[in-house]
């Protein structure tokens, strides 16, 4: 019997005295498509990095053997040789992976050369091969590009790209769609599964996918392995772990789908939010004669309409650059509007002024995307959800900002044990807690969320989806949510707004959207969804 691709057997990692990976075995055979899964912190990723040994400050051990050749015992010359040919990974966040400094083309050529040692001419082409086969148009010109003129979808490709450069036999591909829109994703999800195939018949190309998005694993692989808390809890093929999971936890990540529970709204409920022919335009540069530039502009919102009621969700949907988060700046007063007008309660946002202005504020508030990085780090967790409180309640003594802060972290589910802690101490889903904490201290009418659980793990992103709809119920709360997750929308929002290129294609009843879209591009968002 013929020995698999890669086995690993009882591989343990220790970070210090933190065991983050336990007593895990798991083999795949050349030509197989293997999904890791399992939340954050539950070893997968450093599982993976253990097979390339590129762990710093880790003390491992057990086995892990590639082609009949035991890894661990390599010496760090050999891994570097192995790195990049025989096994290649795709890194999360194509942005960091990447260098800024230099074009996308000189990665590729000197991952190329590195290994195949070709001249640089032969390189080159080889790279505006791989970039054209990844989906890449104009390979010719955007091999000159740098990361930052490429989109998220495009960086992504390169990656893909860079992988598969040298003819892995192995590749590992760690959350390679989590950052990326819902028809992005499913564009990268047959990019990859055409070119395993591909692969797979050539030269037997392996992949273990390690990721928390389960629809993506019932579109990919053909087993699965659920990690918790360092353990390999369960394994098996995709039918048999989606038909029948045996492992609690197994279970749980499951169930953990978005399910519609929403009130309805009442027929009587009060406008709060009112956005009347909104554009948002921006200045660009354009080129001139002789040299010379001439001002165009840009407009990243055209001419939105659109309302939220007390106690109502609208939800706003759409890929990236369609101007939804600009939209929801200028609903917050915080994006000049071009033209068109935002109204709150009745009146516009431009008639607001002093004193007025500052209840205005209080009244609109926004939870935005990464909680790591919209919360100071510098700040403890009283200071950073108080902060509110000592600019828009100057009256209340420290006294009693404290216990309103306690009160409002209780609310979200968080103890007073948060108060003198840094947001870098929190798991990501604590982290969201304690900022819509920091939204709800001022009690207000409505809230603006940018893609508040894009960041999340399934589990957790069910967590904050019911205490936002717990907290919707409390207190008769308006949400704005945003988010290009249709499966989050359906569950969260009463309306719809579909945002492409600016503009609103199309709105109303979310049930009504989602199930017989009249525009194309709603219809094309659904079947990205479903294929994703």
């Amino acid at each position: 019997m013929n020995e698999p691709l890669l086995h690993i057997d009882r591989l343990r990692v220790r970070f210090g005295e933190t065991l983050a990976v336990d007593d895990v075995s798991l083999s795949i055979e050349a030509g197989e498509r293997v999904a890791l899964v399992g939340e954050s912190g539950s070893g997968k990723s450093v599982t993976a990095l253990s097979i390339l040994r590129l762990l710093r400050d880790a003390e491992l051990s057990g086995s892990i053997r590639f082609a009949g050749e035991e890894l661990l015992t390599k010496s760090e010359h050999a891994m570097r040789g192995l790195r990049g040919s025989d096994i290649a990974m795709i890194f999360q966040e194509p942005m960091t992976a990447l260098n800024p400094l230099y074009t996308v083309g000189d990665q590729i050529v000197e991952t190329i050369r590195l290994h195949d040692g070709t001249s640089p001419r032969e390189a080159r082409k080889r790279a505006i091969d791989l970039l054209a086969r990844t989906g890449i148009t104009e390979p010719e010109r955007r091999i000159d590009s740098y990361p930052h003129q490429l989109s998220g979808g495009q960086r992504q490709r390169v990656m893909i790209a860079m992988a598969l450069a040298c003819r892995p036999r192995l590749l590992l591909a760690d959350e390679p769609t989590t950052a990326l829109d819902v028809t992005i994703r499913a564009q990268i999800v047959d990019l990859l599964l055409e070119l395993q195939r591909d692969e797979a018949e050539k030269r037997g190309m392996a992949v273990l996918l390690i990721t928390h998005d389960l629809n993506l694993v019932r579109r990919f692989a053909q087993r699965i392995a659920v990690m918790e808390k360092g353990l390999l809890v369960e394994s098996g093929t995709v039918e048999e772990i989606f038909t029948s999971p045996q492992h609690p936890y197994t279970q749980r990540l499951l169930a953990s789908r978005p399910q519609r529970a929403v009130l309805p709204v009442l027929p009587l409920s009060p406008v709060l939010l009112d956005a009347k022919g909104v554009s948002v335009d921006y200045a660009t540069k354009l080129p001139g004669f002789a040299g010379w530039f001439r001002r165009g502009a840009f407009k990243a919102v055209n001419g939105v309409s659109v309302s939220v009621r007390q106690g109502e969700t609208l939800g706003i949907v759409g890929e990236s650059g369609s101007g939804k988060s600009t939209l929801a700046m200028a609903l917050l007063g915080l994006q000049r509007v071009s033209h068109g007008e935002v109204e709150f309660q009745g009146r516009a946002l431009a008639a607001y002024r002093g004193r007025d202005k500052t209840v205005l504020r209080s009244n609109m508030q926004v939870v935005f995307q990464d909680p790591f990085s919209s919360l100071s780090p510098r700040h403890t967790i009283e200071r950073i959800v108080g902060e509110g409180l000592a600019l828009h309640r100057p009256e209340l003594d420290a006294a009693a900002r404290h216990a309103k802060v306690v009160s409002v972290l209780r609310e979200v589910g968080m103890d007073r044990t948060a108060l003198a802690r840094y947001p870098h101490e929190f798991s990501g889903g604590q982290r969201q807690r304690i900022a819509i904490a920091r939204a709800l201290v001022l009690e207000p009418r409505i809230l603006i969320l940018d893609e508040p659980t894009s960041a999340l793990d399934v589990s957790i992103q069910m967590q904050v989806l019911k205490l936002l709809a717990d907290l919707q119920k409390k207190y008769n709360l308006g949400y704005v949510f945003i988010s290009h997750d249709l499966e989050v929308i359906g569950a969260m929002a009463h309306r719809v707004a579909v945002m492409q290129n600016g503009f609103v294609v199309e709105s109303g009843d979310v049930e009504q959207i989602f199930s017989t879209p009249s525009h194309d591009y709603t219809r094309k968002l659904l079947k990205a969804s479903l294929a994703a």
